[in-house]
């Protein structure tokens, strides 16, 4: 696999010449959205006014323009943007996906199926809604992976059957083959209640978390620290996270800088990155040409990818049974 700086050299040395005709590109594409966003904005505001002082209509009204207004406006948005979006996929980021590894397939409006975000039992509750793109799959050292983007959501409703959604988890997805069938689960989650309240409180708080299997505890302080961990299985779970496994696992949280949750059930592992946004989307409002926006496209594909080297996954340190 390809190192950062080798993929970095290929971005500005082989795709710079795609990146000023993009850049161009954006700028035409920013001020077309500016016009529209106007536009939109003078008239739905008349068009609101108008009808206010025809018919007397009072504050829900307003609530529905604005609700409207912003649908609308996220509508025409994305069909502004397609083509671009598009271009950049297929000239930017399928090429860099390319030069990581020849042995990846990638398909912009593909994600990793909904089953085996439900297998991971990461994230409890119901599903509703699931999206993503930029898929990519292959075989690396002979371990199967594929991850993408995912915006995972769940529907409510109100009273007045109002509807609203709120996400469940959104950033990058990630499943590989770990080389062993596990006959439990063993889930890995970022320890937010002993990092809010404190070791005593807050390990009665992840004891007590109903929803989750039986709580357990490693002898490693650190990870402790950063990580709960929930399992059917004591003694399993403990030969699987061992001590060089939990300090791989710690060196990648502070790579990735994001919420970090890892689980391992049937015979693979399972990564979730929360960042909140999706991930190989090209910049509208901001220059294809800075380094620090070169740099993200860059460094989240190779943490992506060397996700098998950092943990390992490679080396046959375990036998399927």
């Amino acid at each position: 696999m390809k190192s950062v700086s080798e993929l970095t050299d290929f971005y500005y040395k082989v795709l710079y010449p795609t990146l000023n005709k993009l850049e161009k590109d954006r700028k035409h594409l920013r001020y077309r959205i500016i016009l529209v966003g106007f536009a939109l904005t003078f008239v739905f505001f008349l068009g609101s006014l108008a009808l206010q002082n025809a018919f007397f209509l009072g504050l829900d009204f307003f609530a529905f323009v604005l609700f409207a207004y912003a649908g609308i406006g996220a509508f025409v948005y994305k069909i502004l943007i397609k083509g671009y979006t598009d271009d950049f996929k297929s000239v930017i980021i399928h090429p860099l996906i390319k030069e990581l590894d020849n042995r990846l397939s990638y398909t912009h409006l593909f994600h990793v199926a909904q089953h085996l975000f439900e297998r991971s039992q990461l994230f409890q509750g119901r599903i509703d809604r699931i999206s993503g793109n930029d898929f990519v799959n292959g075989e690396i050292d002979g371990v199967k992976i594929e991850f993408s983007d995912l915006h995972v959501e769940r529907r409510h409703k109100d009273s007045r059957g109002r509807e609203s959604w709120t996400t469940l988890f959104r950033g990058l997805f990630i499943v590989a083959d770990f080389n062993k069938t596990f006959h439990g689960k063993t889930v890995v989650l970022p320890d937010s209640a002993q990092k809010t309240f404190g070791d005593l409180i807050g390990g009665w708080l992840q004891s007590k978390n109903l929803g989750r299997d039986e709580l357990i505890k490693l002898d490693d302080v650190e990870f402790e620290n950063k990580f709960v961990v929930y399992g059917t299985d004591q003694i399993e779970a403990r030969y699987i996270l061992s001590h060089s496994l939990m300090k791989r696992i710690l060196a990648f949280k502070k790579k990735t800088k994001h919420p970090l949750y890892i689980s391992f059930v049937g015979h693979a592992i399972h990564i979730a990155i929360e960042y909140n946004k999706d991930l190989f989307e090209p910049t509208v409002f901001s220059s294809l040409l800075d380094y620090k926006t070169a740099m993200e496209y860059v460094q989240t594909l190779h943490l992506a990818i060397g996700i098998i080297e950092e943990l390992k996954l490679n080396q046959k340190l375990w036998s399927k049974r």
